[in-house]
């Protein structure tokens, strides 16, 4: 099960929990937006400690789950996760728009339009650092909502009851059903999923035994396996062992003696006499492997 309180959040638990009704995965997004300031008329930022102390006190009956300062990465958690918070208006005999799913996670982010901190201005929520989101975004993705906009981004989004109900994702405060909040106006992405490390390259060792007997005994240059050999002789360049000329694809005799010279080097194996001919095995073929990003198959 995902952590019911967001880790790395001061845990603030202000009780009055209820659970959800189940559903689609949701999350909620908001702005504070507790000044009305202008581009002419500028305004400093509501510290966080008056937010924190609102929501925990006179403020409980709209408090989020999460409180976010997307200026300093901080947060404060109201209710844990599998209960419902009160920031969203529902409307009796409508859809229950703060429990409408296995999880309904409200966040409000610290923020108004125009806000000042220090000399600087901030039009935009995605204007400001948005430190923590990514955190913020994995904690709640944790709890299966999705990477969705189903009413539309902040910017262009609409309150379709039935999308609520239905689809999992994140809603704006404006996409939300029976709410006629205009926020948050913005909001940062979702962050880029990590990109997979490039597979790495297979050398059969069969290949490479078939090629270490054939090729030196062939004429000058020929390959069996090129692609494989390629691979082993560019570990044994890097390793100092085999010069660049003779990083071809074929095993010939300088790549034969490279590779006893590896057999018979601590890192090799430390092998000795016959045990160092040059026709790799796979002890120390894997290890070879292993300082250079090769796989070896049988």
């Amino acid at each position: 099960m995902p952590d019911l309180w967001m880790p790395g959040a001061t845990r603030l638990d202000i009780g009055d929990h209820a659970p959800t009704d189940g559903g689609p995965a949701k999350a909620v997004s908001h702005i504070t937006w507790d000044r009305n300031a202008t581009a002419a008329k500028p305004a400093d930022l509501v510290p966080y400690e008056d937010l924190r102390s609102y929501f925990s006190g006179s403020g409980k009956g709209v408090a989020p789950h999460i409180l976010w300062d997307p200026f300093g990465g901080r947060f404060t958690q109201f209710v844990p996760a599998n209960s419902r918070s009160k920031s969203l208006v529902d409307q009796a005999g409508g859809t229950r728009t703060n429990r409408a799913g296995s999880v309904v996670i409200q966040v409000e982010a610290l923020f108004f339009p125009y806000c000042r901190v220090g000399k600087q201005v901030y039009p935009r929520l995605v204007d400001t650092p948005c430190k923590g989101w990514e955190e913020l975004h994995a904690w709640v993705h944790s709890w299966g909502v999705a990477n969705a906009w189903p009413n539309g981004r902040p910017e262009n989004c609409t309150r379709d009851e039935h999308t609520w109900e239905t689809q999992s994702g994140w809603y704006p405060h404006k996409g939300t059903p029976e709410n006629k909040h205009d926020d948050p106006l913005s909001w940062p992405a979702f962050p880029a999923a990590p990109a997979k490390p490039p597979a790495k390259p297979k050398v059969s060792l069969a290949h490479i035994v078939y090629a270490a007997k054939h090729d030196p005994a062939a004429a000058q240059g020929h390959t069996s396996h090129k692609d494989e050999v390629l691979i082993v002789e560019r570990a044994l360049k890097a390793e100092g062992l085999l010069a660049a000329q003779w990083v071809d694809g074929s095993f010939g005799t300088k790549t034969i003696a490279a590779y006893a010279r590896w057999q018979r080097s601590p890192a090799g194996g430390g092998y000795v006499g016959s045990d160092a001919d040059g026709i790799p095995g796979a002890a120390s073929l894997r290890r070879l492997a292993a300082r250079h990003g090769f796989t070896v198959t049988a």
